[in-house]
């Protein structure tokens, strides 16, 4: 069975992110964020690759999976049905050849999780992708860090 792995930065410093993706086995970071940008220290994209790179985990940006600023200000001002609706739209109408490349790569490419700020799951965009993915891959199993 496939699987990935989903993770949010919000509460976590550099160190235990690593810790915690390598204690999980992942082997590439997806970063999902549409800018990844962070004014929490380490969690830019380059120093957060580099960082993970460090510890043998591939860093990646995609930007195309990541919430454009007009969805991303329903997230953040608590409308979270509508930005989860327009983001399901927005990445099948943008990025859906992505996904099915990536829902393909599951089974023999490396241990993958998605990176995103938001701890919560439930109320971040990583979700609506992990649906997504589940379209494709019915048999994908989706693990929360």
């Amino acid at each position: 069975m496939a699987t990935i792995w989903t993770i949010g930065y919000e509460r976590l410093l550099p160190g235990p992110l690593v810790a915690e993706l390598a204690a999980a086995g992942v082997e590439r970071l997806i970063d999902v964020r549409y800018r990844p940008q962070s004014r929490r220290a380490g969690m830019s994209k380059t120093r957060l690759g580099d960082l993970l790179r460090e510890h043998g985990i591939a860093y990646e940006h995609r930007r195309s999976l990541g919430t454009p600023p007009d969805l991303r200000f329903l997230y953040k001002n608590k409308r979270v049905a509508e930005g989860a609706a327009g983001f399901a739209e927005y990445v099948e109408a943008t990025a859906a050849d992505e996904l099915d490349a990536l829902a393909a790569e599951l089974d023999d490419g490396p241990r993958t999780a998605l990176l995103c700020l938001e701890e919560d799951p439930a109320v971040c965009h990583r979700r609506k992708l992990t649906e997504a993915l589940q379209a494709r891959r019915p048999d994908l199993q989706v693990v929360d860090l």
